[in-house]
Protein backbone atom coordinates (compact mmCIF):
# COMPACT_ATOMS: atom_id res chain seq x y z
CA UNK A 1 0.00 0.00 0.00
CA UNK A 2 1.10 3.48 -1.10
CA UNK A 3 1.37 5.68 2.36
CA UNK A 4 -0.86 8.51 1.11
CA UNK A 5 -3.52 6.23 -1.19
CA UNK A 6 -6.99 7.94 -0.42
CA UNK A 7 -5.49 11.61 -0.21
CA UNK A 8 -6.62 14.17 -3.13
CA UNK A 9 -4.71 16.66 -4.19
CA UNK A 10 -5.21 19.72 -6.08
CA UNK A 11 -2.52 21.36 -8.08
CA UNK A 12 -2.94 24.53 -9.00
CA UNK A 13 1.01 24.99 -10.31
CA UNK A 14 2.99 25.94 -13.09
CA UNK A 15 7.25 25.78 -13.67
CA UNK A 16 9.14 23.57 -11.55
CA UNK A 17 8.94 23.44 -7.71
CA UNK A 18 5.56 23.72 -6.64
CA UNK A 19 4.47 20.81 -9.25
CA UNK A 20 7.22 17.97 -8.52
CA UNK A 21 5.78 18.37 -4.58
CA UNK A 22 2.50 16.77 -6.17
CA UNK A 23 4.30 14.72 -8.10
CA UNK A 24 6.02 13.22 -5.04
CA UNK A 25 2.85 12.95 -3.17
CA UNK A 26 1.25 11.06 -6.63
CA UNK A 27 4.20 8.79 -6.16
CA UNK A 28 3.13 7.88 -2.63
CA UNK A 29 -0.71 7.13 -3.96
CA UNK A 30 -2.51 10.53 -3.83
CA UNK A 31 -4.70 10.87 -6.13
CA UNK A 32 -3.33 14.15 -7.82
CA UNK A 33 -5.62 16.19 -10.55
CA UNK A 34 -3.84 19.20 -11.97
CA UNK A 35 -5.91 22.65 -12.68
CA UNK A 36 -4.23 24.33 -15.85
CA UNK A 37 -5.16 27.78 -17.37
CA UNK A 38 -6.56 27.18 -21.01
CA UNK A 39 -2.74 28.82 -22.40
CA UNK A 40 -1.08 25.59 -20.20
CA UNK A 41 1.39 25.24 -17.85
CA UNK A 42 4.26 27.08 -19.18
CA UNK A 43 6.22 23.87 -17.57
CA UNK A 44 5.10 22.37 -20.85
CA UNK A 45 7.48 24.05 -23.44
CA UNK A 46 10.87 24.33 -20.47
CA UNK A 47 12.08 21.77 -22.29
CA UNK A 48 12.92 24.39 -25.25
CA UNK A 49 15.27 25.58 -22.17
CA UNK A 50 16.86 22.32 -21.50
CA UNK A 51 17.78 22.01 -24.54
CA UNK A 52 14.95 18.63 -25.12
CA UNK A 53 12.50 18.24 -27.78
CA UNK A 54 8.63 18.42 -26.23
CA UNK A 55 5.60 16.85 -27.23
CA UNK A 56 2.00 15.69 -25.93
CA UNK A 57 3.60 12.26 -26.25
CA UNK A 58 6.84 12.89 -25.33
CA UNK A 59 7.81 15.43 -23.11
CA UNK A 60 10.25 13.89 -19.86
CA UNK A 61 11.03 17.83 -19.21
CA UNK A 62 7.20 18.08 -18.01
CA UNK A 63 7.08 14.48 -16.25
CA UNK A 64 10.18 15.52 -14.42
CA UNK A 65 7.64 17.09 -12.36
CA UNK A 66 4.65 16.54 -13.35
CA UNK A 67 4.47 12.84 -13.63
CA UNK A 68 1.86 10.79 -11.51
CA UNK A 69 -0.90 13.42 -11.91
CA UNK A 70 -4.27 13.61 -13.77
CA UNK A 71 -5.09 16.60 -15.81
CA UNK A 72 -8.16 19.20 -16.31
CA UNK A 73 -8.37 22.56 -18.10
CA UNK A 74 -10.23 25.60 -16.31
CA UNK A 75 -10.48 29.17 -16.92
CA UNK A 76 -10.91 30.28 -13.57
CA UNK A 77 -11.26 33.51 -14.95
CA UNK A 78 -14.97 32.30 -15.32
CA UNK A 79 -17.48 32.01 -13.09
CA UNK A 80 -18.61 28.62 -13.83
CA UNK A 81 -14.70 27.33 -14.02
CA UNK A 82 -14.31 28.89 -9.95
CA UNK A 83 -17.53 26.99 -9.19
CA UNK A 84 -16.19 23.63 -10.44
CA UNK A 85 -12.77 24.07 -8.76
CA UNK A 86 -14.65 25.05 -5.21
CA UNK A 87 -16.51 21.74 -5.77
CA UNK A 88 -13.19 19.79 -6.52
CA UNK A 89 -11.49 21.57 -3.44
CA UNK A 90 -14.87 20.84 -0.96
CA UNK A 91 -13.66 17.00 -1.43
CA UNK A 92 -9.49 17.31 -1.42
CA UNK A 93 -6.82 17.36 1.17
CA UNK A 94 -4.92 19.47 0.42
CA UNK A 95 -4.01 22.12 -2.60
CA UNK A 96 -0.38 23.16 -3.79
CA UNK A 97 0.41 26.05 -5.76
CA UNK A 98 3.31 28.86 -6.25
CA UNK A 99 0.90 31.55 -7.82
CA UNK A 100 1.54 34.35 -5.94
CA UNK A 101 -0.42 35.61 -3.30
CA UNK A 102 -2.18 38.53 -5.04
CA UNK A 103 -2.90 36.79 -7.92
CA UNK A 104 -4.48 34.08 -5.73
CA UNK A 105 -6.69 36.91 -4.40
CA UNK A 106 -7.91 38.00 -7.21
CA UNK A 107 -9.10 34.47 -8.41
CA UNK A 108 -10.80 33.84 -5.18
CA UNK A 109 -8.26 30.89 -4.14
CA UNK A 110 -6.58 32.90 -1.16
CA UNK A 111 -5.75 30.85 1.83
CA UNK A 112 -8.23 33.56 3.88
CA UNK A 113 -10.61 32.45 1.29
CA UNK A 114 -10.17 28.67 1.34
CA UNK A 115 -9.73 28.17 4.94
CA UNK A 116 -12.65 30.17 5.27
CA UNK A 117 -15.00 27.52 3.00
CA UNK A 118 -13.22 24.28 3.84
CA UNK A 119 -11.89 24.65 7.04
CA UNK A 120 -10.08 20.71 6.80
CA UNK A 121 -8.22 21.71 3.71
CA UNK A 122 -4.43 22.34 4.12
CA UNK A 123 -3.57 25.06 1.49
CA UNK A 124 0.56 24.45 0.62
CA UNK A 125 2.47 27.15 -1.38
CA UNK A 126 6.05 27.57 -2.71
CA UNK A 127 6.81 31.77 -2.71
CA UNK A 128 9.95 32.93 -3.68
CA UNK A 129 10.91 35.31 -0.98
CA UNK A 130 8.44 34.09 2.21
CA UNK A 131 5.65 35.99 3.47
CA UNK A 132 6.98 39.33 4.85
CA UNK A 133 9.43 41.83 3.96
CA UNK A 134 10.37 43.64 0.91
CA UNK A 135 10.40 41.56 -1.38
CA UNK A 136 7.52 39.59 -0.44
CA UNK A 137 5.47 39.88 -3.85
CA UNK A 138 8.93 39.72 -5.81
CA UNK A 139 8.98 37.00 -8.89
CA UNK A 140 11.09 34.61 -7.38
CA UNK A 141 12.61 31.85 -9.46
CA UNK A 142 15.70 28.83 -8.90
CA UNK A 143 17.89 31.31 -10.53
CA UNK A 144 17.01 34.64 -8.34
CA UNK A 145 15.55 33.71 -5.00
CA UNK A 146 17.73 30.19 -4.48
CA UNK A 147 21.07 30.56 -6.43
CA UNK A 148 21.85 34.10 -5.78
CA UNK A 149 19.92 35.64 -2.94
CA UNK A 150 20.68 32.16 -1.27
CA UNK A 151 24.58 33.02 -1.30
CA UNK A 152 24.95 30.06 -3.73
CA UNK A 153 26.36 32.06 -6.74
CA UNK A 154 29.14 33.90 -4.13
CA UNK A 155 30.07 31.73 -2.92
CA UNK A 156 30.72 28.33 -4.64
CA UNK A 157 32.88 29.30 -7.48
CA UNK A 158 36.89 29.37 -7.08
CA UNK A 159 37.43 32.80 -5.15
CA UNK A 160 38.94 35.43 -8.01
CA UNK A 161 36.98 33.56 -11.04
CA UNK A 162 33.64 33.26 -12.95
CA UNK A 163 30.44 32.45 -11.03
CA UNK A 164 28.77 29.22 -12.09
CA UNK A 165 25.60 29.07 -14.08
CA UNK A 166 24.00 25.94 -11.92
CA UNK A 167 22.49 23.12 -13.04
CA UNK A 168 18.23 24.55 -14.19
CA UNK A 169 16.14 23.23 -11.43
CA UNK A 170 18.63 23.03 -8.14
CA UNK A 171 16.91 24.67 -5.62
CA UNK A 172 13.43 24.07 -7.22
CA UNK A 173 13.71 20.19 -6.07
CA UNK A 174 15.26 20.96 -2.88
CA UNK A 175 12.24 23.51 -2.48
CA UNK A 176 10.01 20.85 -3.90
CA UNK A 177 11.13 18.14 -0.95
CA UNK A 178 11.18 20.69 1.92
CA UNK A 179 7.26 21.19 1.30
CA UNK A 180 6.21 17.83 0.15
CA UNK A 181 7.72 17.02 4.01
CA UNK A 182 5.38 20.07 5.18
CA UNK A 183 2.29 18.92 3.79
CA UNK A 184 2.84 15.27 5.25
CA UNK A 185 3.09 16.79 8.98
CA UNK A 186 0.13 18.76 7.72
CA UNK A 187 -1.51 15.47 6.90
CA UNK A 188 -0.83 13.87 10.73
CA UNK A 189 -1.52 16.88 12.81
CA UNK A 190 -5.43 17.51 10.87
CA UNK A 191 -5.66 13.36 11.70
CA UNK A 192 -5.36 14.67 15.48
CA UNK A 193 -7.18 18.24 15.00
CA UNK A 194 -9.38 17.77 12.34
CA UNK A 195 -8.47 21.32 11.13
CA UNK A 196 -6.05 22.08 8.03
CA UNK A 197 -3.18 24.51 8.10
CA UNK A 198 -1.16 26.76 5.92
CA UNK A 199 2.40 25.00 4.83
CA UNK A 200 4.94 27.41 2.78
CA UNK A 201 8.37 27.05 1.28
CA UNK A 202 10.02 29.84 -0.26
CA UNK A 203 13.26 28.93 -2.60
CA UNK A 204 14.93 32.07 -0.62
CA UNK A 205 14.98 30.38 2.97
CA UNK A 206 15.51 26.58 1.37
CA UNK A 207 18.59 28.13 -0.07
CA UNK A 208 19.57 29.74 3.61
CA UNK A 209 18.95 26.26 5.66
CA UNK A 210 20.96 24.14 2.80
CA UNK A 211 23.68 26.78 3.16
CA UNK A 212 23.95 26.75 7.01
CA UNK A 213 27.17 26.18 7.96
CA UNK A 214 28.50 29.45 5.68
CA UNK A 215 26.05 31.24 7.02
CA UNK A 216 26.40 30.17 10.57
CA UNK A 217 30.23 30.24 10.70
CA UNK A 218 30.38 33.76 9.11
CA UNK A 219 30.20 35.04 11.82
CA UNK A 220 33.32 33.68 13.19
CA UNK A 221 35.44 34.77 9.85
CA UNK A 222 34.65 32.41 7.81
CA UNK A 223 34.73 33.72 4.51
CA UNK A 224 33.29 32.72 0.91
CA UNK A 225 34.06 32.36 -1.78
CA UNK A 226 37.10 29.82 -1.04
CA UNK A 227 40.22 28.96 -2.74
CA UNK A 228 40.89 25.55 -3.25
CA UNK A 229 44.52 26.36 -2.64
CA UNK A 230 43.89 27.49 0.72
CA UNK A 231 41.27 25.36 2.46
CA UNK A 232 41.27 24.34 5.94
CA UNK A 233 41.89 20.76 5.73
CA UNK A 234 44.33 20.17 2.64
CA UNK A 235 43.07 16.55 2.65
CA UNK A 236 39.39 17.58 2.12
CA UNK A 237 39.77 19.53 -0.97
CA UNK A 238 39.80 19.19 -5.30
CA UNK A 239 42.52 17.85 -7.39
CA UNK A 240 43.16 17.15 -11.03
CA UNK A 241 44.11 14.38 -12.35
CA UNK A 242 47.08 13.79 -14.82
CA UNK A 243 44.22 13.13 -17.94
CA UNK A 244 42.41 16.45 -17.15
CA UNK A 245 40.05 15.13 -14.65
CA UNK A 246 38.26 16.97 -11.45
CA UNK A 247 38.15 15.12 -8.16
CA UNK A 248 37.59 15.28 -4.77
CA UNK A 249 39.67 13.99 -2.06
CA UNK A 250 37.95 13.40 1.91
CA UNK A 251 39.79 12.65 4.53
CA UNK A 252 38.94 14.29 7.46
CA UNK A 253 41.42 12.77 9.84
CA UNK A 254 44.19 14.61 8.79
CA UNK A 255 46.93 13.84 11.31
CA UNK A 256 45.74 10.64 11.57
CA UNK A 257 46.50 9.39 8.45
CA UNK A 258 49.33 12.34 7.34
CA UNK A 259 52.17 9.72 6.98
CA UNK A 260 49.90 6.96 5.47
CA UNK A 261 48.44 9.25 2.49
CA UNK A 262 51.97 11.05 1.88
CA UNK A 263 53.28 6.77 1.73
CA UNK A 264 50.34 6.48 -0.70
CA UNK A 265 51.27 9.63 -3.12
CA UNK A 266 54.90 8.70 -3.32
CA UNK A 267 56.22 11.01 -0.49
CA UNK A 268 57.52 8.92 2.26
CA UNK A 269 60.04 11.59 2.80
CA UNK A 270 57.51 14.10 4.29
CA UNK A 271 56.60 11.53 7.25
CA UNK A 272 56.29 13.07 10.25
CA UNK A 273 57.34 16.60 8.60
CA UNK A 274 57.25 19.07 11.69
CA UNK A 275 55.62 21.79 8.97
CA UNK A 276 53.33 19.48 7.61
CA UNK A 277 51.91 16.27 9.92
CA UNK A 278 49.61 18.34 12.59
CA UNK A 279 46.67 20.08 10.81
CA UNK A 280 46.73 22.74 13.89
CA UNK A 281 50.30 23.91 12.89
CA UNK A 282 49.35 23.91 8.93
CA UNK A 283 46.56 26.44 9.53
CA UNK A 284 48.62 28.33 12.62
CA UNK A 285 51.14 28.51 10.28
CA UNK A 286 49.70 28.99 6.80
CA UNK A 287 51.27 26.13 5.27
CA UNK A 288 47.76 24.96 3.47
CA UNK A 289 48.55 26.25 0.08
CA UNK A 290 52.29 24.29 0.40
CA UNK A 291 51.07 20.93 1.38
CA UNK A 292 48.08 21.10 -1.28
CA UNK A 293 50.82 21.92 -3.90
CA UNK A 294 52.56 19.23 -3.30
CA UNK A 295 49.19 16.83 -3.07
CA UNK A 296 48.42 18.54 -6.70
CA UNK A 297 51.91 17.92 -8.27
CA UNK A 298 51.39 13.94 -6.71
CA UNK A 299 47.94 13.57 -7.87
CA UNK A 300 48.51 14.93 -11.41
CA UNK A 301 51.07 12.44 -12.29
CA UNK A 302 48.16 9.60 -12.54
CA UNK A 303 45.29 9.10 -14.41
CA UNK A 304 41.91 9.29 -13.18
CA UNK A 305 41.81 5.32 -12.81
CA UNK A 306 44.78 4.75 -11.84
CA UNK A 307 44.36 7.73 -8.58
CA UNK A 308 41.32 6.63 -7.46
CA UNK A 309 42.51 2.73 -7.74
CA UNK A 310 44.84 3.64 -5.26
CA UNK A 311 42.89 5.57 -3.17
CA UNK A 312 39.92 2.95 -3.12
CA UNK A 313 42.28 -0.14 -2.20
CA UNK A 314 43.12 2.56 1.46
CA UNK A 315 39.95 2.89 1.95
CA UNK A 316 40.49 6.97 1.41
CA UNK A 317 37.27 8.24 0.95
CA UNK A 318 36.80 10.38 -2.95
CA UNK A 319 35.04 10.20 -5.73
CA UNK A 320 36.26 12.26 -9.65
CA UNK A 321 33.55 15.01 -10.79
CA UNK A 322 30.46 12.96 -12.25
CA UNK A 323 29.26 14.54 -15.57
CA UNK A 324 25.70 13.63 -16.15
CA UNK A 325 26.38 11.48 -19.32
CA UNK A 326 28.46 9.48 -16.51
CA UNK A 327 25.17 9.16 -14.09
CA UNK A 328 23.07 7.74 -16.22
CA UNK A 329 25.62 4.81 -16.40
CA UNK A 330 26.21 4.53 -13.00
CA UNK A 331 25.56 1.71 -11.83
CA UNK A 332 25.30 2.40 -7.87
CA UNK A 333 22.46 4.65 -9.36
CA UNK A 334 20.93 1.95 -11.29
CA UNK A 335 21.24 -0.54 -8.20
CA UNK A 336 19.33 1.94 -6.27
CA UNK A 337 16.57 2.62 -8.26
CA UNK A 338 17.62 6.37 -8.66
CA UNK A 339 17.07 5.88 -12.27
CA UNK A 340 14.08 4.76 -13.99
CA UNK A 341 13.28 3.77 -18.23
CA UNK A 342 10.03 5.32 -18.85
CA UNK A 343 8.58 4.28 -22.87
CA UNK A 344 6.27 7.10 -23.80
CA UNK A 345 3.57 6.39 -26.48
CA UNK A 346 6.44 7.93 -28.94
CA UNK A 347 8.04 4.25 -28.33
CA UNK A 348 10.83 6.35 -27.18
CA UNK A 349 12.59 5.39 -24.01
CA UNK A 350 13.96 8.13 -21.69
CA UNK A 351 15.51 8.01 -18.42
CA UNK A 352 14.13 10.16 -15.59
CA UNK A 353 15.03 10.40 -11.92
CA UNK A 354 12.75 8.84 -8.75
CA UNK A 355 12.26 10.94 -5.89
CA UNK A 356 14.82 10.21 -3.05
CA UNK A 357 12.64 8.56 -0.31
CA UNK A 358 12.16 5.02 0.14
CA UNK A 359 9.17 3.98 1.66
CA UNK A 360 9.70 0.01 2.35
CA UNK A 361 5.97 -1.18 2.62
CA UNK A 362 4.99 0.70 -1.08
CA UNK A 363 7.56 -0.60 -2.77
CA UNK A 364 9.17 0.55 -6.28
CA UNK A 365 8.31 4.60 -6.62
CA UNK A 366 5.97 4.91 -9.51
CA UNK A 367 6.75 7.16 -12.77
CA UNK A 368 3.08 7.11 -14.98
CA UNK A 369 3.94 9.86 -17.55
CA UNK A 370 2.06 13.23 -18.19
CA UNK A 371 -0.88 13.62 -20.53
CA UNK A 372 -1.71 16.87 -23.08
CA UNK A 373 -3.54 19.95 -21.73
CA UNK A 374 -7.21 18.95 -20.29
CA UNK A 375 -6.58 15.37 -20.78
CA UNK A 376 -8.58 13.97 -18.16
CA UNK A 377 -11.01 16.91 -18.14
CA UNK A 378 -14.35 14.76 -19.03
CA UNK A 379 -13.57 12.13 -16.98
CA UNK A 380 -12.77 14.52 -13.51
CA UNK A 381 -16.00 16.30 -14.16
CA UNK A 382 -18.10 13.02 -14.75
CA UNK A 383 -16.72 11.41 -11.54
CA UNK A 384 -17.96 14.98 -9.97
CA UNK A 385 -21.60 14.52 -10.74
CA UNK A 386 -21.50 16.75 -14.19
CA UNK A 387 -24.16 15.37 -16.91
CA UNK A 388 -22.72 15.11 -20.76
CA UNK A 389 -25.23 18.28 -21.34
CA UNK A 390 -23.20 19.91 -18.26
CA UNK A 391 -19.94 18.99 -19.79
CA UNK A 392 -21.05 20.43 -23.18
CA UNK A 393 -22.08 23.60 -21.74
CA UNK A 394 -19.29 24.11 -20.17
CA UNK A 395 -16.78 24.18 -23.29
CA UNK A 396 -19.46 26.34 -25.39
CA UNK A 397 -18.96 28.92 -22.46
CA UNK A 398 -15.31 28.55 -22.49
CA UNK A 399 -15.10 27.09 -18.99
CA UNK A 400 -13.32 24.16 -19.91
CA UNK A 401 -10.79 22.75 -21.77
CA UNK A 402 -10.80 19.04 -22.88
CA UNK A 403 -7.91 17.06 -25.21
CA UNK A 404 -8.51 16.78 -28.65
Amino acid sequence: MRPLEGVKIIDLTSFLAAPTVPRILGDWGADVIKIEPPAGDPGRTQASVFNMPHSDEENPAFDMANANKRFMCLNLKNEQAKQIAYKLLASADVIVTNYRTNALKRLGFSYEELSTRFPRLIFAQILGYGENGPEKDTAGFDATAYVCRGGILGSTNERGETPINSVNGFGDFQASMCLSAGICAALVARHKTGKGDKVTVSLHHTALFMMSVAVVSAQYGNSYPKSRKEVANPFNNTYQTKDGRWMVICIPEYDRYFNKFMMLLGREDLTDHPDFCRISDVNLHGKNSDIIEIISQQVAKHNLAEITALLKENDFAHEKGYTPDEIIDDQQAWANDCLRWVEYPTGSKRILTTPPVNIKSMGESRIIPSRALGYHSQQILSEYGYSPQDIARFHEEGAVVSAK
